[in-house]
C-alpha cells in the first residue's frame, strides 16, 4: 500500500505540475484551488462510503438525510458539490464558477468550514480545471491515504514557493521527529504557529499507531497569523478527519484561547524574523513580555527576541506537561551568534516544563539539539 500511495502522489502532482506550469500562475495562485480539489476528492469519497454503507443496511439513497453523514463523521455534499455532478457538466460550461458554487454549497451545509474553502477557480482556465477534475476522480486511495496525499502536495508546494513556503509549512520529516519525542498520546495539544496543521495532523497519526481513535484522544488548538494559512489548516484537519479550533492571531502578543496553564501539550516552530513580522506600537504595548529586552531605541535586539520566542510558550502549558519549542542554532549559546531559521538546520529540545521556568541554556532546563535537513522530493 505505501508504494502504491508514493507511486500515487507522484503521478498526481507530475500531473499537476505540468498543468501549472501552463497556466501563468504564480505558485500561490495555484496551490489553494488545487489542494482545495484534493479536499473535495476527500470529501466525495467519504460521502459515497458513508451512503453505500446505509444502503447495505438497507436504507434507501433518498431517505439517507444530511445528520445521517454528519453522525458518521463525514461532511455533507449537496447535489451540486459532489464529483459526479461536476464530472457531468460540458467542457463548454463554465466550471470554476460551478467549483466556486460548490465549495460555497459545502460551507452552507457544514457549519465549521464557513469562510475556509478556496473560491478562486474563476481565475484559472477551463480547460485546466477539466484535466484536474480527470485527475482526481479515478483515484482510489482509503480517506487516510487523501490526508497524505494533501500533505505531499503541501510539502511540494512550499518548495515551488522558496523561502515564503517556510511560513506555512514544516518538513514532514521535522515535525515526525518533534511528535515521536514528546509522545503526545491524548489529552490538550497547542501549536501557536501552526501554520498547515501539520503537527496536529502527526499527533494523530502518532495516536492511531497506538492503536487509539485520535478523535477520542486528543483535542487541537492553534494560533495562525496569516488568515490564507488558517484555512489551509483547517482544510488539512478536515481530509484527514479531525477539527480543530485554530484562529487567525499573533501569538507574540495576542492570546486568542486563553492559554495560561491550559495545555498538555505545546509544539512550537515558530517564525523568528520578528521585525518584519511584529509591530513596533504592539511589542511595546505588549510590555510585560519584552520586559528587559530593548535597545535604546526601544526594538528588541535580535538575539533577545529568539530567547523571547522560546520563552512565550512556556506559561501555555499545565504543571508538569511537556512542550517542543525550535529555536535557532545559536539562540540559546552564548555568542548568540546568529544562524538559519529553525525550518532546517539546527533544533532545540525543551523537556518537560513548569510554568514559570525560562527554556533557556544553563539555568536549569535540558537542552538537546539534533541535526535535521530538509527532505529531498521522492524519486
Amino acid at each position: 500500500m505505501a508504494t502504491d500511495l508514493i507511486t500515487t502522489e507522484n503521478r498526481l502532482w507530475a500531473a499537476a505540475d505540468k498543468l501549472w506550469a501552463n497556466t501563468g500562475l504564480k505558485p500561490s495562485e495555484f496551490s489553494t484551488p488545487v489542494l482545495g480539489l484534493i479536499f473535495l476528492r476527500y470529501a466525495d469519497s467519504r460521502f459515497h462510503e458513508v451512503q453505500e454503507q446505509y444502503q447495505a443496511w438497507g436504507t434507501a439513497v433518498e431517505d439517507i438525510e444530511k445528520y445521517d453523514y454528519q453522525a458518521e463523521g463525514v461532511l455533507y455534499l449537496p447535489e451540486k458539490a459532489r464529483l459526479s455532478s461536476l464530472l457531468m457538466l460540458a467542457e463548454a460550461d463554465n466550471l470554476g464558477r460551478a467549483l466556486n458554487d460548490a465549495m460555497s454549497a459545502i460551507e452552507a451545509e457544514n457549519e465549521d468550514l464557513k469562510g475556509v474553502l478556496p473560491r478562486a477557480y474563476t481565475r484559472i482556465e477551463n480547460w485546466v480545471l477539466v484535466e484536474l477534475l480527470r485527475l482526481l476522480a479515478p483515484v482510489e486511495i482509503e480517506g487516510d491515504a487523501f490526508g497524505q496525499v494533501y500533505e505531499y502536495f503541501l510539502g511540494n508546494f512550499a518548495l515551488k514557493e522558496g523561502q515564503k513556503g517556510g511560513v506555512f509549512y514544516t518538513p514532514t520529516s521535522i515535525v515526525k521527529l518533534i511528535v515521536e519525542i514528546i509522545e503526545p498520546f491524548h489529552g490538550r495539544i497547542f501549536d501557536p504557529a501552526c501554520g498547515s496543521g501539520g503537527m496536529f495532523v502527526h499527533s494523530a497519526g502518532f495516536v492511531k499507531n497506538h492503536r487509539k481513535r485520535a478523535v477520542d484522544e486528543l483535542t487541537v488548538f492553534g494560533t495562525e497569523k496569516d488568515e490564507a494559512t488558517v484555512k489551509l489548516a483547517k482544510m488539512n484537519l478536515a481530509v484527514h478527519g479531525l477539527s480543530g479550533d485554530i484562529r487567525q492571531s499573533n501569538t507574540y502578543y495576542e492570546d486568542p484561547h486563553q492559554s495560561a496553564g491550559k495545555f498538555d501539550f505545546v509544539m512550537a516552530n515558530p517564525p523568528f524574523n520578528l521585525e518584519s513580522s511584529v509591530g513596533r506600537a504592539q511589542v511595546c504595548g505588549f510590555r510585560a513580555a519584552w520586559q528587559g529586552a530593548t535597545t535604546r531605541r526601544g526594538w528588541p535586539r535580535k538575539e533577545e527576541q529568539r530567547r523571547q520566542a522560546a520563552r512565550k510558550p512556556c506559561n501555555r502549558v499545565r504543571s508538569g506537561a511537556t512542550q517542543w519549542v525550535s529555536v535557532p542554532g545559536g539562540a540559546n549559546a552564548s555568542t548568540h551568534a546568529a544562524s538559519r531559521g529553525p525550518r532546517s538546520g539546527q533544533l532545540s529540545f525543551l523537556g518537560s516544563i513548569h510554568p514559570g521556568e525560562t527554556p533557556l541554556a544553563g539555568e536549569g532546563v535540558e537542552i538537546s539539539r539534533v541535526n535535521v535537513k530538509e527532505p529531498t522530493p521522492r524519486a
